[in-house]
């Protein structure tokens, strides 16, 4: 073997084995940045749904007591028009409580493409291949 050898030398490999596992790190750190974003745009949405159902659950208390003053002193109209209020308040905090629940069971802290991507590179690593490139 000569100048003129194709081969790379062990510290060129070493140098371009380095290069291209910083750049898989940096692509895997964007990766799971951007997951952990999305998901934590998932949870405030939810936390949103419980933030609504807590305040149509102040709501339903306020109605209900004023049903039971209005319906106590007068035992007419305004009493039975807050029991039909406080029963709306109370239909759309159950359906904002539903949503939020949902919501919140989609939500995975977990970067799950980022542990796929980084299951197969630990597995390449193990056992590598022929690169082309």
């Amino acid at each position: 073997m000569g100048d003129g050898s194709a081969e790379p030398s062990v510290g060129e490999l070493v140098a371009k084995v380095t290069a291209d596992l910083r750049k898989l790190i940096g692509q895997e750190v964007e990766l799971a940045k951007t997951e952990v974003r999305t998901e934590a745009s998932r949870a405030g949405k939810a936390a949103g749904m419980f933030g609504g159902a807590g305040f149509a659950g102040y709501m339903v208390a306020l109605f209900l007591s004023l049903a039971a003053v209005f319906g106590l002193a007068n035992l007419m109209d305004p009493g039975w028009a807050a029991l039909i209020v406080t029963a709306v308040w109370a239909l759309i905090g159950g359906v904002m409580f539903l949503m939020g629940r949902a919501r919140m069971r989609e939500f995975s802290p977990k970067p799950e493409q980022t542990m796929e991507t980084l299951k197969e590179d630990a597995q390449w690593a193990r056992h590598p291949t022929n690169r082309t490139g």
